[in-house]
């Protein structure tokens, strides 16, 4: 079985080269590495409480300015359900308002629950036969049935009998102390704090005001009904695997009932290879402008406050455990009902482990209670006693959640503190193992890009990315739905259903949903009708991100070759002429250049290039495209030096850089520059020009430092006898009261625990490599786990990893 090694990808070299190797076993446990991440003020990001949030005893306008970003960020480890006070002139509460009485701003009064919901229906009744002929090609008969049920009941969920509770008035206080385990400062005490707000309300016009004119909730705030019962009545589909039937369910919903019912995916279950199932219930507003959304200042929804109370984002502390980052966010989005570009992260982390990060979220309307409830499934399908002693679900846990006036972007962190546990570690002696770690701590290593920047099938990303830089857009199709070894029988079955029979229907039935670029190309296909010349366009439908990971990674491939070419033939020690360094002028304005290689030119127009956003309405205002022009400021090429013999002694290996290739960068002087135009010729690349027609694949370069030296490093010796009982302990699980690491003093086998910081784009795992001496890609640590002697000491009956 073919797999790519550390030479495929052009790492090759050491700076150690003569300490002997150490052998040891990289990852063999989930905690066997751990990732916390360092924001920009130097603060290691943990997590600190697992608890809900807890109503603040503050007022929302409080803030603090976060060193970090300079923006005043609202203090609120907790939630906050400020009460607001109704508009003057009313004179009860919306609880003791007649129940079909016409509120101010509404333009309907509520029907009768016997009526049915349209009274101006022509069409042969309340549901004329075309209702059934349309729905009956998406829904099943029992499915049908229940839409019609659910429709002809009216917006109204029916009365059921509460024992006489219902006509007593809610309690606030009480309200909260269920809702948040603590009382929230009351209505009057909200009104005297906040007159301002108060006026605000008694215009009802407040710009940001949930339940004002103009307001996203409309006039009257979502999800308010007059008598304060919540509707829970919907219809679930059967799962639909075809994207384009989904599409026609939504829309003929969205036409026969001309917006009076909704549909949502269903995002309670997760989604399977047989589809996703549909979500039909009654719309919030009532199905007219105003209508049936609350009263006209009320909040609706259990006193949610309003939009302009606190900063439009919330930040919080997110751990995955084996989640890609992408993957962890694409989750969160799902669970909390929002889009994913509404998430922010300041960098991607590791797989395979657990990492720590603080995540960004535009808000909307939602509060951090709201959030933390969702997110950790309390709503449903766990209680918050589940929530509070045991893990995560699917790997992931947030907490210490708060207000804050801007979200987090790509590169907002100065790098990522981990501890590393080596296990089964094989070494001549501890002299040796101290060796080995000093030469990092003193010498720095090799800053290559990690195997996980080309992926872990035989066919590397690179690959790829090289065929989309030639133009050679068949060739890359073919890359990209080319058979892997090793792959999960579904998917060799779905290729080979196209590659083998040529049958596209059975192909796209068979292929799964998170094989996302194959996918992409087969569903193009399907709707040219099969037909295949069209290349360039299928491998536009895959998502933006997706493709300039391929070309990213060819990127990588060459600055990994170049820089092996570099060491194996100058050394490591010192600078030589022809070395590049970055100018000292402009030494303080290209830090994040040489830092981040994701924030790298990539673009004709030489804008910083990061997640593709999608512009919104709330975009559209003019205060926020004025913070997107801040954050989108043009990209300077830095200005590099070439060393002479003159300048050798006035730099160190440290500050030698290399670039990535690109349209804006130099080539190193000497022979070197002229090896990496013949290495860019061989691959059929002209290196003087990195210009396509089609834009995202034009390549500005940067540049990134040879050498990378730990900016903390220390290491411990542990034994142990048992591979499965952990060595390190991730933030959760402290905070659940699980039982710390267990240490045998006289256990069979060795473990080499690291600490070591790294700034912004260091890959540990080659920190790792030059400890150890051995290969480190996934299949093949893979193979030394399943062949080490101690898995024979195998003793835990858990299933499940940590």
């Amino acid at each position: 079985m073919q797999r790519i090694m550390e030479t495929d990808v052009g790492i090759s070299e050491y700076v150690g080269n003569d300490v002997p190797q150490i052998e040891g076993i990289i990852k063999q446990r989930f905690t066997d590495f751990l990732v916390f991440e360092v924001d920009l003020d130097s603060q290691v990001i943990h997590i600190k409480s697992l608890d809900k949030p807890e109503p603040s005893k503050k007022k929302p306008e409080a803030t603090e300015t976060s060193p970090a970003t300079g923006e005043a960020s609202t203090s609120a480890q907790a939630d906050v359900h400020p009460k607001i006070p109704p508009p003057a002139g009313d004179t009860a509460p919306p609880e003791t308002a007649p129940e079909h009485e016409l509120t101010e701003g509404s333009s309907s009064v509520p029907l009768p629950e016997n009526e049915t919901p349209d009274e101006k229906e022509t069409d042969k009744g309340p549901w004329p036969e075309r209702f059934t002929t349309t729905l009956s090609a998406f829904l099943s008969e029992e499915a049908l049935t229940r839409v019609k049920d659910l429709f002809l009941e009216g917006p109204e969920p029916p009365f059921v009998s509460d024992s006489g509770w219902g006509g007593r008035q809610a309690n606030p206080s009480s309200a909260d102390n269920q809702a948040g385990g603590e009382a929230g400062p009351s209505t009057s005490e909200n009104a005297a704090e906040e007159p301002e707000k108060a006026e605000r309300g008694k215009r009802g016009r407040g710009r940001g005001a949930r339940g004002a004119r103009g307001g996203r909730g409309g006039r009257g705030g979502r999800g308010g009904r007059p008598d304060g019962r919540e509707d829970h009545r919907k219809v679930l589909s059967n799962p639909i695997s075809s994207k384009t039937t989904r599409t026609g369910l939504h829309q003929a919903i969205r036409e026969l009932f001309k917006g009076k019912l909704e549909t949502e995916t269903d995002l309670s279950a997760p989604a399977s290879d047989d589809g996703s199932r549909i979500v039909i219930k009654w719309a919030k507003r009532g199905g007219s402008r105003g209508g049936g959304r609350g009263g006209r200042g009320t909040c609706g929804r259990g006193e949610r406050p309003e939009r302009g109370t606190y900063p439009p984002y919330i930040h919080f502390t997110l751990q995955k455990t084996n989640r890609d980052t992408q993957d962890a966010l694409a989750h969160l989005s799902r669970v909390l009902h929002v889009n994913v570009k509404d998430l922010s992260v300041a960098g991607t982390k590791d797989k395979r482990g657990v990492t720590v990060q603080r995540v960004s979220l535009r808000r909307g309307n939602k509060t951090v209670e709201e959030v933390w409830k969702l997110a950790n499934g309390l709503n449903g399908r766990r209680t918050t006693e589940e929530i509070l002693t045991r893990r995560g679900e699917r790997g992931i846990r947030i907490a210490d959640l708060n207000y804050r006036k801007a979200s987090l972007e790509l590169g907002m962190l100065k790098g990522n503190a981990f501890v590393i546990t080596l296990r089964n570690v094989q070494v001549d002696s501890e002299e040796t193992l101290d060796r080995a770690m000093n030469t990092i701590k003193n010498k720095g290593f090799i800053n290559y890009y990690g195997m996980q920047r080309f992926g872990t099938a035989s066919i590397p990303t690179h690959s790829i990315g090289l065929a989309l830089l030639k133009s050679d857009w068949h060739r890359a199709v073919s890359l990209i739905l080319r058979t892997r070894p090793g792959e999960h029988p579904e998917v060799v079955a779905a290729r080979n259903a196209w590659l083998v029979d040529g049958d596209l229907d059975k192909a796209l039935e068979l292929m799964p949903r998170r094989v996302v670029a194959e996918r992409c190309i087969l569903e193009s296909y399907k709707k040219q009708g099969g037909e295949t010349r069209n290349a360039m366009g299928a491998l536009s439908t895959i998502p933006r991100n997706l493709r300039l990971m391929y070309v990213h990674a060819y990127q990588s491939y060459v600055w990994n070759a170049i820089v092996s070419e570099r060491i194996k033939t100058y050394g490591a020690e010192k600078p030589v002429v022809g070395d590049l360094v970055f100018d000292e002028v402009s030494a303080d304005t290209t830090a994040g250049a040489e830092d981040d290689p994701d924030l790298v030119v990539d673009s004709v127009d030489g804008d910083v290039q990061t997640e593709e956003k999608t512009i919104t309405e709330d975009d559209a205002t003019p205060s926020a495209a004025k913070a997107n022009k801040r954050s989108r400021k043009p990209w300077e090429a830095p200005k590099v030096k070439t060393l002479t013999e003159d300048d050798l002694d006035k730099y160190s290996i440290f500050d030698v850089i290399m670039p990535l290739p690109g349209k804006d960068v130099a080539f190193p002087g000497s022979t070197l520059g002229e090896r990496y135009r013949e290495f860019l010729k061989a691959d059929g690349l002209d290196p003087d020009n990195f210009v396509r027609k089609q834009k995202e694949y034009s390549l500005g370069g940067s540049y990134r430092k040879i050498l990378h030296l730990p900016k903390e490093l220390s290491w411990t010796i542990l034994r142990y006898t048992d591979p499965d009982v952990a060595l390190a302990q991730a933030d959760e699980d402290k905070l659940l009261g699980f039982d710390p690491p267990a240490i045998v003093e006289d256990g069979k086998f060795m473990a080499l625990q690291i600490q070591l910081t790294l700034g912004t784009a260091a890959y540990a795992t080659m920190a790792l490599r030059e400890v150890t001496k051995t290969e480190t890609s996934s299949h093949y640590q893979s193979t030394l786990t399943q062949a080490s002697e101690d898995q024979k000491y195998k003793t835990s009956a858990e299933g499940g990893e940590t």
